[in-house]
């Protein structure tokens, strides 16, 4: 059964860290991202990573904040989110797929096959 396993998220102030994690089981997959959704608005791609070649891509919004990384043999990826802000404030997703993607297709959630449950992400100002 494929499964993916978010971590609990978290509240804090503005300026503050974050991290995620998301565990797989069940398949390898070869591209995993984090998306996130905020209140009335379209789930947006926030980073993703090519597993096998540990390529990252970020959104322009995230660059130089937010780190994507990978645990190979415990099929687990981690999103470290610094310097947090109210607007990073969303339901944070962690997706998969069995193929590998580009930066483009990769920030695209019809790309992705498998879906977290999600986990909820706060900053106060």
């Amino acid at each position: 059964q494929v499964q993916l396993v978010e971590s609990v998220g978290g509240s804090v102030q503005g300026g503050g860290f974050l991290r995620l994690s998301c565990t797989a089981s069940g398949y390898m997959f070869r591209f995993m991202g984090w998306f996130r959704q905020a209140p009335g608005k379209e789930r947006e791609g926030v980073a993703a990573i090519y597993l096998g070649a540990a390529r990252t891509y970020y959104a322009d919004s995230v660059t130089g904040r937010f780190t994507i990384s990978q645990d190979n043999p415990e099929n687990t990826v981690y999103l470290q989110m610094n310097n947090l802000a109210p607007e990073d404030t969303a339901m944070y997703y962690c997706a998969a797929s069995l193929f590998v993607l580009s930066a483009d297709s990769g920030s695209s959630p019809e790309e992705y096959t498998s879906w977290g449950q999600g986990t909820q992400v706060t900053v106060s100002s």
